[in-house]
């Protein structure tokens, strides 16, 4: 029989992994549609399930040594009309989803479903984001490009909780986020984009480029980026052609249900021209 617990401090939540395997759920926004069963009925779980959502100790948003640290169980909605949340995760959050949902999904729930698809990712990822795990056996720290490694995989072992989401800050001059999907919100993206870059006295001090859904993983190629630091934003401009270029071996799109590989190849690079052009 699948059991279903609520632990009432982090303390037990950690116990309790360390016991046995569970499925974590916060506010389940993406679990429930994974295990989704006919209408009316209750969606199927053949796992135990610990329920996390009512932890209060993992809801705060807090500035720390440099970093926005944002606790793994902090609905998104909190973090809309926070002050410290970044600009681009705020642009994300604002179209994800409606605000019912945005009251129970958590940023570290994209992180632990990890789906190229996950509305946050390619922020998290342009924001060189650091995911804090925690166990029984202590904390480790890692970027977020080193926990997800695939889709729907990661290297959270069965014992950790995602603790919480370390975010340096940072200064962009010109940023964007853009998803395209069926609708603004309360749809799966068919591709996101997400790019940030700092000019400052004419000079590029940095660049930053990440897509969502056009690989296994998101997109970012920091040896890219690195190429074009320290152009003046002209020559930035004038290098358009040879930076879509650049990223275009690495967009492998696939057909599914929401797109076809060519629609989303060409909308990928025709948004990365788009941002560079109008800088």
């Amino acid at each position: 029989m699948v059991k279903n617990i609520i632990p009432t401090s982090l303390n037990e939540a950690l116990e309790l992994l360390n016991d046995r395997p569970f499925k974590i759920m916060a506010g389940g926004t993406d679990l429930m549609v994974q295990r989704r069963a006919w209408s009316q009925t209750p969606p199927e779980f053949i796992e135990d399930v610990l329920y996390i959502f009512n932890l209060e100790e993992l809801k705060y948003i807090k500035e720390d040594k440099g970093f926005i640290v944002i606790g793994s169980t902090t609905p998104v909605e909190d973090l809309l009309h926070n002050d410290l949340t970044p600009f681009l995760l705020k642009e994300a959050i604002g179209i994800m989803a409606s605000p019912a949902l945005r009251h129970m999904a958590t940023i570290a729930g994209n992180i632990g479903n990890a789906s190229p698809a996950g509305d946050t990712l390619p922020i998290l990822y342009v924001l060189d984001a650091i995911i804090v795990l925690e166990s029984i056996e202590g904390i480790r720290e890692l970027p977020i490009n080193e926990v997800i490694t695939g889709p729907r995989k990661h290297v959270i072992k069965q014992n950790e909780i995602i603790k919480e989401i370390k975010i340096p800050i940072s200064v962009y001059t010109d940023s964007v986020f853009e998803k395209v999907g069926g609708r603004k919100a309360d749809a799966i993206s068919k591709l996101s984009f997400t790019g940030a870059v700092n000019i400052k006295d004419d000079k590029v001090l940095d660049f930053r480029i990440a897509f969502g859904a056009v690989s296994a993983t998101i997109l970012r190629r920091k040896e890219i980026e690195e190429k074009y630091v320290g152009l003046t934003k002209e020559e930035l401009i004038g290098k358009v052609d040879e930076i879509v270029n650049e990223y275009d071996p690495f967009i492998r799109p696939i057909d599914d249900q929401r797109s076809n590989k060519e629609y989303r190849k060409t909308v990928a690079l025709n948004l990365l021209k788009n941002f560079i052009i109008t800088l």
